[in-house]
């Protein structure tokens, strides 16, 4: 094993569907990682989001261990002791009444569109331009981006893409055939792009007039990433169903669909997943939930996702390369004028890992355990990086 270069084999024996960037990672802990050669980085990927508290946070670890040799597997048909008390933790902290349990955010996003069309009875969907969720077949119909699902078309049928914070657009989607409309409250992959509160109220109160109803998909920002443990809690505004995953369980793999009373119970048989809801992801989703709440790392969130925002804002205002800096909580992004993928590179090379989000936004999606000594750096090189382009 020793002599495997793994750059070399991912390339002959991966699927390629990934553009590797020419880096071998090989240990975590907290906010850093450590390539094959030693070197260390600031993490500001975190496992695309679903590294919330960071590399082998203790906790999580312990949680899994101690439960490795209890019971891993456990199916839906059975109840579980350690699923009981996620679902009944997850009731608590959301509101919702019901969950179903799942292992990713694609498999989340696929439940709930199920869901509204079976309690609906209707067959149209309405999602947002710029919207990224997932890239499984009903996913990724809703997902916006042409490159992503014109090589696999056709794809659901009665799906209708409109403009992200357009009110008048989606007055006139909305109709008696929708069965729901699915939102980020936060764009992910679209250019961190946050709602606007009155688009937010206004899908609710188009969804109620014409009996849809209305999906929020959390899978990036929920369990504290945007400074509240979900983001539907900053707009005062309670949707259908949530679809959840990433740090969810800290990187082990979870999802969730949390479903409100106007969906209610499902027919047995209706929908089901092998591995969801199993013990061992279960286990660690219940570490995570005691750590993000015992150390409230929401408020955290708040805090150091505002400090890096009007640091950058700052420190990019009259920087021509710069277009936009947006971002909510500990989820930043950097719009340029220009490629970032040149960006991308120049940060690895100076010890920080950072996400595009879309081609000309640089993506900071930390950890929220990260230290303020490391942030301040990441941020930092950020700002010197782009000021040096310019």
């Amino acid at each position: 094993m020793s002599n495997i270069d793994p750059l070399s084999v991912e390339r002959e024996h991966g699927a390629g569907v990934y553009a590797l960037r020419g880096l071998t990672i090989v240990r975590g802990e907290g906010a850093r990682v450590w390539d094959a050669q030693g070197r260390a980085y600031i993490d500001c990927i975190a496992g695309h989001g679903a590294a919330i508290l960071g590399h082998a946070h203790p906790a999580v670890v312990r949680a899994l261990a101690e439960q490795a040799g209890r019971l891993v597997s456990c199916p839906g048909t059975f109840a579980n002791n350690v699923r009981a008390v996620l679902l009944a933790r997850l009731a608590h902290v959301t509101g919702f009444p019901r969950f179903f349990l799942c292992n990713s955010g694609a498999e989340a996003v696929e439940a709930a569109l199920k869901f509204a069309r079976l309690v609906t009875g209707r067959p149209g969907l309405v999602a947002a331009t710029r919207g990224f969720h997932g890239r499984t077949t009903g996913a990724l119909s809703l997902t916006w981006e042409p490159k992503y699902r014109r090589p696999f078309e056709p794809l659901l049928p009665e799906v209708t893409h409109v403009p992200f914070n357009d009110v008048e657009a989606a007055t006139k989607a909305i109709s008696g055939r929708t069965a729901a409309v699915i939102v980020e409250p936060v764009q992910g992959e679209g250019g961190v792009r946050p709602a606007d509160p009155e688009y937010v109220a206004a899908l609710r109160s188009l969804c109620d007039e014409q009996g849809a109803l209305l999906i929020f998909d959390e899978v990036q920002t929920g369990f504290g990433r945007t400074g509240r443990l979900f983001a539907f809690q900053h707009f005062g505004v309670v949707p259908d169903m949530v679809a959840l995953a990433k740090g969810m369980a800290a990187g082990v793999p979870a999802g969730a669909v949390a479903i409100g009373p106007r969906v209610g119970a499902l027919p047995a048989g209706s929908h089901g997943s092998t591995f969801g809801g199993n013990p061992l992801a279960c286990a660690a989703a219940l570490a995570t939930l005691d750590v993000l709440e015992g150390e409230n790392l929401p408020a955290r969130a708040a805090r150091l996702g505002a400090w890096a925002l009007g640091r950058l804002r700052r420190a990019l205002a009259d920087t021509p390369a710069v277009r936009e800096v947006r971002g909510l909580g500990l989820m930043v992004g950097v719009e340029l004028r220009r490629r970032v993928t040149p960006l991308l590179r120049a940060l690895q090379e100076d010890g920080v890992l950072a996400l595009p989000a879309g081609p000309t936004v640089v993506r900071l999606l930390p950890p929220l355990t990260i230290g303020e000594d490391d942030w301040r750096r990441a941020v930092e090189t950020v700002i010197a990086h782009i000021c040096h382009m310019s």
